[in-house]
């Protein structure tokens, strides 16, 4: 009777230490050492849950704070040019194959550092400010510029168009130019040395250029 309930006794633990024993999803045992995947850090801030492969991009690494940052781009820290600070001025005609070229320039007059940027406002305008003209076109296929002008400095636009007996059409000569500095609403009135321009707006159209350093001499 007692080697029986020795027996029985055996039999029982056995069945309890079989029912504490790990299985994996298919209902086989373990491996010995083998864990569920858990997740893992593999670089600053990025989280894997333990099934994909390693990356194939390096992963970053903490530089303790001697990395260097990429240059930001130059940003211009002087202020435009405003209308009452600047001084507008018409250079001669100097003709050429069919054209007529002016300079429309502008010259600082202040006594700061200020910056013009793109084109001028041009207008042709009879002795009462009206405008005889359509507006001229810009030269859009020329780069604009930043122009730095120190007390006294200048920069000027190419005012050109072919001469309007070549085209044949109707023409007007005006009293006046009214020219605005970029990003201004105010103009200055300049007068008109040149001869006649074309009122048509389909041929000899004034065309003007973005600012450049200078005064086009």
């Amino acid at each position: 009777m007692t080697h029986r309930r020795t027996l029985l006794a055996a039999l029982a633990c056995c069945a309890a230490l079989t029912g504490c024993t790990s299985h994996t999803p298919d209902g086989g045992p373990a491996e010995v050492g083998s864990t569920s995947p858990t997740p893992s850090v593999t670089g600053l801030g990025s989280v894997t849950d333990g099934t994909s492969g390693p990356s194939s991009e390096p992963t970053p690494t903490a530089s303790g704070g001697t990395g260097t940052a990429a240059p930001s781009p130059t940003v211009p820290t002087v202020r435009r040019c405003h209308t009452s600070e600047v001084r507008a001025s018409l250079g001669p005609n100097r003709p050429g194959a069919g054209q007529s070229n002016f300079a429309v320039v502008l010259t600082n007059g202040s006594r700061r550092t200020c910056t013009l940027y793109g084109f001028p406002g041009v207008a042709f305008v009879n002795g009462a400010g009206e405008a005889v003209t359509p507006n001229p076109e810009r030269a859009t296929d020329q780069a604009e510029r930043a122009v730095t002008l120190n007390p006294g400095d200048s920069a000027w636009s190419t005012l050109s168009y072919t001469n309007p007996a070549i085209t044949g059409v109707t023409t007007v000569t005006p009293a006046a130019l009214l020219v605005t500095p970029p990003d201004e609403t105010d103009p200055i009135t300049v007068r008109w040395t040149g001869d006649k321009v074309s009122n048509t707006g389909k041929a000899s159209v004034p065309r003007v250029s973005p600012l450049m350093p200078g005064n086009g001499a």
